[in-house]
């Protein structure tokens, strides 16, 4: 094709700035062979080519990609958008790429983990909330990279989370302390890569009752497929239909306490005056409903990340095994209120606090 027309070369470049095209490399990957007037000479007929050199190229000099991966068992959660979103200004202004490898079933995770695509094409890998055996952090250690996980803690690895057995306990005892002692848990079962949080969460809330001398109770433990609205109807049918209902539901993540306090609603019962409920995550959801949560910010999580794997990166010094665990908070809204007074109890006034009763 004609030169006009063509990608301008790196001997283009070198043609122009009269030099020789291992100076003009040696220029464009930043070495500190080059003296300053050649440099700027070879900057300056760049410039005027409109030329850049490829990742791949700078990459056989300074053994890096300049692109940061990550591994991600879905997209389809608020977790995920919120985490992600605030890696690419951090990863923009330190002259890096994002490469997201969605693993979402088991023959694609079988394949990832086979293949280990990340290798020789990132520096470093964040892995985001995921369920991995030994045998795949086993893999992911011989990638000769650094391997950050979030939302999730790995023993002599560098971590990124929150304590969730920690902030369900406090929420627990949030919900304990407004007089309650009927207190289900709801959490669902099936969420990819979540199950960790899971479980701990539910921890959270057992050390929180068994603290406050509540016993234990099976039944008042349900579970729901996610995002499903039949699913949640059955859980929280099953919690009314006991002897003894409970007088709040703390729900593991705040759409499951939406779907929660709909159902209520559909059958006449009032949120918080008969059952109070309670979130977690404090999505914008959360404050449009005035829901009760424990807040984390996966924001600041993706960040704390992203600043740990450059560390990482530009530092073979820097402690490989370090745990970052940010901070979770209560937010006490409109959906939890001390429970209702047993029927038949007399207020001061003589009027019995029933359902809909006043609250002391």
């Amino acid at each position: 094709m004609p030169p006009a027309q063509r990608h301008p070369t790196l001997a283009d470049v070198a043609e122009r700035a009269g030099v020789s095209p291992s100076t003009v490399s040696r220029t464009m990957r930043g070495l500190a062979s080059v003296s300053p007037e050649v440099r700027a000479r070879v900057e300056q007929a760049a410039r005027e080519l409109n030329f850049a050199i490829s990742r791949q190229a700078s990459s056989l000099v300074t053994g890096r990609t300049g692109v940061m991966a990550v591994l991600v068992p879905t997209l389809d959660s608020w977790f995920m958008g919120s985490a992600l979103s605030s890696l690419g200004p951090m990863l923009r202004g330190a002259g890096m790429e994002l490469t997201v490898y969605v693993v979402p079933d088991l023959a694609e995770r079988s394949a990832f983990f086979e293949r280990l695509p990340a290798r020789r094409n990132a520096d470093a890998l964040l892995v985001f909330s995921f369920d991995l055996t030994m045998e795949e952090t086993a893999r992911l250690d011989d990638l000769g990279m650094p391997v950050i996980y979030i939302s999730q803690h790995v023993e002599g690895r560098p971590s990124v989370y929150i304590d969730d057995v920690a902030a369900a306990c406090r929420a627990t005892r949030h919900l304990v302390n407004l007089g309650h002692r009927r207190i289900a848990f709801a959490h669902t079962v099936g969420v990819r890569g979540f199950s960790f949080s899971s479980r701990d969460r539910l921890l959270g809330y057992q050390q929180a009752l068994t603290e406050a001398g509540i016993p234990l109770d099976d039944e008042l433990v349900v579970t729901t497929p996610p995002r499903d609205k039949r699913g949640t109807t059955q859980a929280v049918g099953n919690l009314l239909s006991l002897r003894e209902p409970p007088t709040a539901i703390f729900a593991e993540q705040d759409e499951l306490a939406a779907s929660v306090i709909s159902t209520l609603r559909t059958v006449q019962i009032d949120v918080p005056e008969r059952i109070s409920v309670l979130g977690f995550d404090d999505q914008l959801m959360a404050e449009w409903l005035e829901l009760s949560t424990v807040a984390q910010s996966p924001s600041d999580m993706g960040r704390a990340a992203a600043e740990l794997a450059l560390e990482l990166i530009n530092d073979a010094q820097a402690d490989r095994s370090r745990h970052i665990v940010l901070p979770t908070h209560l937010i006490p809204r409109g959906t939890t209120a001390p429970p209702p007074s047993p029927h038949g109890e007399q207020e001061a006034g003589g009027q019995s606090n029933g359902a809909g009763g006043h609250h002391a």
